[in-house]
């Protein structure tokens, strides 16, 4: 199952095939539309950038910095960048592997409607003691009291 899962999570999150940066021109590239967007604060901006990075699309593939503009999208309650960071702790892309993080940024992407989440979460849950499980319940409530923006 986790071969499936990673086999999925490996087309969403790569893509097929690696692509080339696009070449510098004299009008803005898309990715650098994107990242100027991102950077003044757009949170859509900010998570379609960090799947740029991942997909090498536009930019030479990096997963920190993907990491890194997905988390910050997350942050503001965007449910695809919440989806993609759990596949980021799930398959260790930019980041350590980790299922019980994995597992909890899937519970808050789900609970903000992300579609794919539920069934991610329970593909990881077969993978987890219950123990984890609850760390992770518990991990959720902290992350939510801390930030409460992370719930749209």
């Amino acid at each position: 199952m986790k071969q499936i899962l990673l086999m999925i999570a490996v087309v969403a999150l790569v893509g097929c095939g690696g692509k080339e940066p696009a070449q510098p021109s004299a009008t803005p590239s898309h990715f650098e539309k994107t990242k100027a967007e991102a950077e003044a604060g757009d949170v859509v901006a900010q998570s379609s950038l960090g799947l740029m990075y991942v997909n090498g699309q536009g930019v030479k593939q990096d997963f920190k910095e993907a990491f890194k503009w997905c988390q910050k999208a997350a942050e503001q309650g965007n449910a695809i960048a919440q989806y993609n960071l759990g596949l980021m702790y799930y398959n260790g892309h930019g980041v350590e592997q980790n299922n019980v993080i994995a597992y909890a940024w899937w519970d808050i992407a789900a609970t903000n409607g992300n579609q794919k989440a539920p069934n991610n979460k329970s593909i990881v849950a077969n993978e987890m003691t219950p123990a984890q499980i609850t760390k992770a319940g518990e991990l959720v409530k902290e992350m939510v009291e801390k930030n409460p923006k992370l719930l749209k």
